[in-house]
């Protein structure tokens, strides 16, 4: 039985296709970016299978697999070759992406220190023409004090003349009434009115 088995194993290794050949190397632009290097490390190698030795006997016996290993061949460089142009593709569409992101961030950045600088100049204006309306304030203050100094002033003296005049007619009349007193003692006769009220 050992034997019919080791029989049944040879013809099954015989029908199996002949493993890929390894990838050929990829020859890399002179021009490509910094991203794509980078990409192009990640991506992992094709698997080499090592070929068993009835695999290996088998591809031997069959001339025509050279061919097919050919054609392979050109099957997986155009794979690759499709894969660089689609890593190629995808790092001008990540450079270009990059581009406009650091145009509308520098686009931003100038509007708002534009608007900065209005709001600067506007409040520097609207300061000054507080500082103006503050200087004309305190002007008409000034002068309005003045007036009501002038007007105290005129007050003080106007009750200062009242003063006078009362003082000067109480003089008058107290001269007036010892006058009058002196020439009731003179007559030896007396006044009609003693006092207003009586």
């Amino acid at each position: 039985m050992g034997e019919e088995e080791t029989k049944n194993v040879e013809p099954e290794t015989s029908s199996d296709p002949p493993p890929p050949p390894p990838p050929q190397p990829v020859v890399e632009p002179a021009e490509a970016p910094k991203d794509v290097v980078e990409e192009k490390a990640e991506i992992p190698p094709a698997e080499e299978k090592k070929p068993d030795e009835s695999q290996a006997l088998a591809a031997v016996e069959k001339p025509e697999s050279t061919e097919k290993k050919e054609a392979e061949g050109s099957i997986n460089r155009d794979a690759v070759l499709e894969r660089v142009a689609t890593e190629k593709r995808l790092s001008l569409i990540k450079a270009w992406e990059e581009s406009e992101k650091s145009k509308a961030e520098n686009k931003a950045q100038k509007k708002v220190s534009a608007i900065g600088a209005w709001e600067n100049s506007k409040k520097a204006s609207l300061e000054a023409e507080l500082k103006k309306i503050e200087e004309q304030l305190e002007k008409k203050k000034a002068e309005y004090i003045e007036k009501m100094k002038n007007k105290v002033a005129l007050v003080h003296k106007a009750a200062e003349e009242k003063r006078a005049i009362a003082e000067a007619k109480r003089g008058e009349d107290l001269l007036k009434a010892e006058e009058i007193a002196a020439k009731y003692r003179a007559t030896g006769t007396g006044p009609k009115k003693l006092l207003g009220c009586f």
